[in-house]
C-alpha cells in the first residue's frame, strides 16, 4: 500500500533535487495511477532516467510512504496463542518470516513487542546474553529505544575468538543501538579457582552480577544441542564430550530435553547468570529459529530458563506437532 502526501509549501528538512511539483507529479503517477515510467517520462518530458530518479527523490524526502501488510497476521496471532498455551508461556511474539541472511532485522518486530511489554524505565536492568541470534539481533541495529536502561551481559565472555561469544561487544553495541547505559564484565566465563576468588572481591563485578538478581528482564539466545554445533565458546572445558546430553543452553547453562541440568567438574566458577536468577526472571525472553532449536526451546522451557519465546511460524508448527507428538526428554 502506497500514500502519496502532497507536496509543502517550501521544502522540508532535506533539499529537493528537482522541483517539488514535477517531484510530487512523478510520485503520483506511479504509485497512484499505476502509470509506467515510459508513460510518466512522456507526459512529463523528461528521461524515464529521470523518472527514476524523481520516484527515488519522493521517497527520500517523505513524500511516499510505502507499508507492506503481513497476509499471515491473523493465523500467525492464533498460531503464537496455540504455543503460548500449549508451552505453558507468558506470550509468545512470531516473525512473519525468517532468512539465515537476514535474521536480525527479520526478528526485529516481535523482539521490539517482547520489550516493550516489559514496560522498562529509567534504572531498569536489561540482561544481554551471547549467541549468533542475538549477536545478529543487536548488530542490525533492531533495538528499540531504551533510554534510562542499564544494558549488562549475563555471562562472561572475555577473550573468545567468535563475535557471537563476546558478551561485552554485544552488550556495547546493545546499548549504542538502543540509547541505553552499560555495564561489562571483564572475564571469561570460565575463569580458573584462583581468578573467580578475585572476582569474587571485585566491585565492578560484584555491581554486574548484583544485578542478574534484580533484572526486570533478558534477552536470550537458546543454543543448539550441542552435538549439531561445529564450536562451542572456548571458556568452556576443553573435553567436549562434558556436553554431549546437552539439549541446548541459556548463556551456558546447559540442559538435557527433560529440563535437568549439564554440570561439570568446576562448573561452580562458571560465571553465567544462574538458573534460579533466569526463573525469577518477570520476562525471559528466549529468543531462537529452525527446527533444529525445537528440543533445545522444549528443554528450557522445561529447566525454567525462559517465559517468553520469540521465534517463526515454521518453528512454532514444529514445535507444535513435537509437543503434539510427545518430544521425548
Amino acid at each position: 500500500m502506497s500514500h502519496v502526501n502532497s507536496p509543502p509549501g517550501t521544502p522540508g528538512r532535506a533539499a529537493a533535487r528537482f522541483p517539488l511539483d514535477v517531484i510530487y507529479q512523478a510520485a503520483r503517477m506511479y504509485y497512484l495511477e499505476d502509470a509506467t515510467q515510459v508513460e510518466i517520462a512522456q507526459r512529463l518530458d523528461v528521461s524515464r532516467p529521470t523518472v527514476s530518479r524523481l520516484i527515488a527523490e519522493a521517497r527520500r524526502l517523505g513524500l511516499v510512504h510505502i507499508s507492506v501488510t503481513d497476509p499471515f497476521i491473523d493465523e500467525n496471532a492464533g498460531l503464537a496463542e496455540a504455543l503460548r498455551d500449549v508451552l505453558g508461556l507468558k506470550a509468545v511474539y512470531l516473525a512473519p518470516v525468517t532468512h539465515a541472511s537476514t535474521l536480525g532485522s527479520d526478528l526485529a518486530i516481535p523482539v521490539a513487542a517482547a520489550i516493550a511489554d516489559m514496560q522498562l524505565g529509567v534504572g531498569d536492568t536489561l540482561l544481554m546474553s551471547l549467541g549468533r541470534t542475538v549477536h545478529d539481533l543487536v548488530f542490525s541495529g533492531s533495538l528499540p529505544p531504551l533510554s534510562g536502561v542499564t544494558i549488562v551481559p549475563a555471562v562472561g565472555g572475555q577473550a573468545e575468538p567468535q563475535p557471537w561469544f563476546q558478551t561485552n561487544e554485544i552488550t556495547r553495541m546493545a546499548a549504542e543501538v538502543s540509547g541505553a547505559r552499560s555495564r561489562f564484565l571483564f572475564t571469561q566465563s570460565f575463569p580458573s579457582a584462583g581468578m573467580r576468588a578475585g572476582l569474587e572481591a571485585d566491585p565492578t563485578f560484584l555491581q554486574v552480577t548484583d544485578s542478574w538478581k534484580t533484572a526486570k528482564g533478558a534477552l536470550l539466545g537458546i543454543g543448539a544441542p550441542t552435538a549439531t554445533r561445529e564450536n562451542l565458546s572456548t571458556g568452556l572445558p576443553e573435553d567436549k564430550h562434558l556436553f554431549d546430553e546437552a539439549a541446548g543452553d541459556v548463556c551456558l547453562n546447559f540442559f538435557r530435553a527433560d529440563g535437568s541440568a549439564v554440570e561439570f567438574p568446576g562448573s561452580e566458577r562458571m560465571v553465567r547468570v544462574s538458573r534460579d536468577n533466569l526463573a525469577n526472571l518477570p520476562h525471559a525472553i528466549g529468543v531462537a529459529v529452525g527446527v533444529d532449536k525445537v528440543l533445545s526451546i522444549v528443554g528450557a522451557i522445561r529447566a525454567s530458563l525462559i517465559n517468553h519465546l520469540v521465534t517463526d511460524p515454521a518453528t512454532a508448527k514444529a514445535l507444535l506437532v513435537g509437543t503434539k507428538g510427545g518430544l521425548q526428554h
